[in-house]
């Protein structure tokens, strides 16, 4: 799961994956739950399930899906990172009337999991840290361990559809994707979300569907906003400035600048955000 460019990254949490670290993201969940949560209504949890979020994190999506199985449900977490786990476990120790939550640490690649337990898996931000046959892997993992007509739903990053206004050029993002991406690696993997669907069907899942929302900011914006946005185009403008790209990168050094496009006063940036769904297969036996 490691690789060699997440240094560049930053903000990586103990397992040495970039962006994991709970600090940026809790962060980039406070900028964006609005479309996080239309994003898990696309799952269409149901009151009374009993459901897992694989690869928790620090928590954040923990008391929507509390809300959405209500008192008669339970839920289950497991993250990589051992800090984000117990993170995690205190949100929700200290939420009132939340139903049954078990966190552990734990790999997604190998759930501690019996066949059947749940009646659905939740799965955000997370892939874009597999490589392909970690992904995979990952998919069967989910598929098995939820019940015969259960739900996966993974929900991701696309990066493609990153771009910032007014003053920078719009496609500046996409051309460091487009270079970066062309090696094995953290940037090609956040250009992979609008291929779930092809993953989750080659994984078994059946009646597969996916969405893509542009997840838009703009001036005035919120402080929460201005801090991730400005805090991750710093690290990507320093990896494209270290690259020597082409572009204007040098605004988006400096959060605080007053050129950076995200303090002007009508400033503008974006992302995607994919929700991609299926159903287990159901079981079948002899009459």
């Amino acid at each position: 799961m490691l690789s060699d460019d997440h240094e560049s990254w930053g903000y990586a949490s103990s397992t040495g994956l970039g962006f994991t670290r709970n600090d940026i993201v809790e962060a980039h969940f406070a900028a964006c739950a609005p479309y996080y949560r239309q994003a898990l209504d696309e799952a269409r949890i149901e009151a009374g399930w009993h459901v897992l979020d694989a690869g928790c994190g620090s928590g954040s999506f923990l008391p929507l899906l509390a809300d959405r199985v209500g008192p008669t449900g339970r839920l289950s977490a497991i993250d990589l990172a051992e800090e984000n786990a117990s993170r995690a476990a205190d949100r929700m120790r200290d939420r009132p009337s939340t139903p049954p939550t078990a966190v552990q640490q734990g790999d997604i690649l190998d759930l501690p999991y019996e066949d059947g337990t749940f009646d659905a898996v939740w799965c955000a931000n997370t892939t874009q840290y597999l490589n392909d046959g970690e992904l995979l892997r990952a998919l069967r993992e989910f598929r098995r361990v939820v019940r015969p007509g259960g739900v996966v739903a993974v929900k991701d990053l696309d990066a493609s559809l990153i771009t910032a206004r007014p003053g920078a050029d719009p496609f500046l993002f996409a051309d460091f994707f487009r270079a970066a991406g062309r090696t094995p690696g953290y940037a090609r993997q956040l250009l992979r979300a609008r291929d779930l669907y092809r993953w989750l069907t080659e994984a078994g899942l059946q009646g597969v569907r996916q969405r893509t929302l542009v997840m838009e900011h703009y001036a005035p914006m919120d402080p929460a906003v201005r801090r991730f946005y400005g805090l991750a185009c710093a690290r990507i403008a320093q990896q494209a400035t270290d690259a020597a790209l082409d572009g204007d990168w040098q605004a988006f050094l400096d959060p605080d600048d007053a050129t950076n496009p995200l303090n002007d006063p009508l400033g503008y940036i974006s992302e995607g955000n994919v929700i991609t769904v299926g159903t287990t297969p159901m079981a079948t036996g002899n009459p």
